[in-house]
Formats: structure tokens, C-alpha cells, sequence
């Protein structure tokens, strides 16, 4: 048994540092958090908390998801560094921005 453990715990310390997983809500026609910054590699999950269709669209169209229903999601990940500005298709007062650092 402890030796099962340690043979877990050396899996656990060698992910490497870039898979990180983050979640943005989308609820009462917003993104939460509007403004994220992370590292590259980075993985970014929207998910539709509202109980109407939103998308997620990047300004210079580096990604697009479809309609989000409710409980739907869309991810992406950041492999490249710089700023990264969205908005929902559908209701184009809402906005946001993922900054990607080094």
C-alpha cells in the first residue's frame, strides 16, 4: 500500500506545470471573471450558467464556439502569449479578455 502511494504521488509531481484548467461562468449576461490572465498552455472552459443560447467569440476570430444552451460549455487552450479579446455573438455588449503571459 505505501508503496502504491508514493508511485501516486510521483505521477501527481511529474503533470507538467502548463495543465492548468480554468472556468469562466457565463451568467446574467456576463463572463466571470471578465478579465483572466494565464499561463500558456493553459486551458480556458465557458460555461452557460444562463438559461438562454451565448457564444464565445474572439475578436480576431483565433476561436469561435457555437451556441452555448444552458449548461453547455466551450474550451480552448492558450498556446501562444498575448491578449486575447472576446465576446458573446449574441448579445455583443458582453465582453471579455484572456491575457496569456509567458
Amino acid at each position: 500500500m505505501k508503496r502504491q502511494l508514493l508511485a501516486l504521488m510521483g505521477l501527481l509531481l511529474a503533470m507538467p506545470v502548463w495543465a492548468t484548467e480554468v472556468k469562466i461562468d457565463i451568467k446574467e449576461f456576463m463572463f466571470g471573471p471578465k478579465d483572466l490572465t494565464v499561463a500558456v498552455g493553459t486551458k480556458v472552459t465557458w460555461v452557460n450558467d444562463d438559461q438562454i443560447p451565448h457564444t464565445v467569440a474572439e475578436t480576431h476570430k483565433v476561436f469561435r464556439s457555437g451556441a452555448l444552451d444552458t449548461n453547455d460549455s466551450f474550451s480552448w487552450v492558450f498556446n501562444t502569449p498575448g491578449e486575447f479579446e472576446y465576446f458573446c455573438v449574441l448579445h455583443p455588449q458582453m465582453i471579455g479578455k484572456v491575457v496569456v503571459t509567458q
